[in-house]
């Protein structure tokens, strides 16, 4: 496949077989607990256990595989505050190529050990006054280095979209359908992938969006019908959405395709965080929670449905979930 073609329900298939054996089939999980709180059935992509911590190996794992042998010897630019860095970094390191990552002076350290763990190499930025893609492109000119945006891109959609595939299947096998299904949305590749396959294979269930406080563009740019942007000098402990607008491609799949959105607070996303860690046994991000912290908070009507929501990552600083845990015990 070329860079200019569109996502599809085909390519989201392709990417399936692309990352069979080498990405993990993570469970599909269900909570009693949650189950009585929302008044349905909910279930819950545990993508904290995907290989990097995060559903973005799919993505990258599928852009490097697309990617012409002589191109891929030149090496993979990305740009990522930690997940998406830490997928290409790994995927990289599967095909023996080298990984330069533009990642913010204020990455989560774990994060920044990670990818320098799969052998990535780093340009650091100050995110709240440089443009990190236009660092990453300048470099990938010089170096003629191939890019693999963190999430607009044809390939990047169509592997992540593989977890949507996966959840409908496991599903299935359950005997259920899927009334609506929540994603943690930043720029947009996870939902718009997600939403190509489904419009496909579960064309009822609703999609919606849960976004953090300050960086809910995406669902403002819905609303909108036109690119909104977030103002990213505000804070928000989820840095892995904290992105300044929803992609070019993304955004024509999202507006189409998802139905609403939820913005969630910190304090509301640090809740559903802790009570992950109690009841279901998983270290999440806070941006990896933020659809759980929708459906906790009964944000979506849940009463006699079945909905699943993406546990999207699982890279949260040691110090930040600490505090977060002695703030909600």
């Amino acid at each position: 496949m070329n860079d200019r073609h569109a996502p599809s329900a085909d390519g989201v298939r392709q990417a399936a077989e692309i990352l069979n054996g080498a990405a993990i089939a993570t469970p599909l999980l269900e909570n009693e607990w949650l189950n009585a709180r929302a008044g349905g059935r909910i279930l819950m992509k545990a993508e904290t256990l995907q290989h990097g911590g995060s559903f973005k190996f799919r993505g990258a794992m599928t852009r490097l595989s697309r990617l012409p042998e002589a191109e891929r010897a030149r090496g993979i630019i990305a740009w990522s505050s930690g997940n998406h860095a830490q997928g290409v970094a790994r995927a990289a390191k599967l095909f023996g190529a080298r990984a330069v990552i533009v990642m913010p002076e204020d990455a989560p350290a774990f994060k920044v050990a990670q990818v320098r763990a799969y052998g990535g190499e780093i340009v650091f930025y100050d995110r709240y006054r440089d443009d990190r893609e236009e660092i990453a492109r300048r470099i990938a000119a010089e170096d003629a280095m191939a890019i693999a945006p963190s999430y607009d891109h044809p390939d990047i959609i169509e592997g992540q979209g593989t977890l949507a595939l996966e959840t409908v299947n496991e599903a299935a096998a359950r005997g259920l359908s899927l009334d609506a299904f929540i994603v943690c949305c930043g720029g947009g590749g996870l939902t718009s992938g997600c939403a190509t396959i489904l419009e496909a294979i579960s064309p009822a269930t609703e999609i919606f969006i849960a976004e953090p406080e300050g960086y809910d563009e995406t669902w403002a740019s819905i609303r909108a019908g036109r690119i909104v942007k977030a103002d990213i000098s505000k804070k928000t402990i989820c840095d892995a959405l904290a992105t300044p607008a929803p992609g070019a491609i993304t955004f024509e799949i999202m507006r189409r395709l998802v139905k609403g959105g939820f913005t969630l607070s910190d304090a509301e996303v640090e809740e559903a965080l802790a009570w992950a860690f109690k009841y279901l046994k998983l270290v999440l991000e806070p941006g990896g929670a933020i659809a759980l912290a929708a459906v906790y908070h009964r944000k979506i009507r849940a009463q006699g449905r079945t909905i699943a929501l993406t546990l999207s990552g699982g890279n949260v600083d040691p110090g930040l979930f600490a505090d977060i845990l002695a703030r909600h015990g």
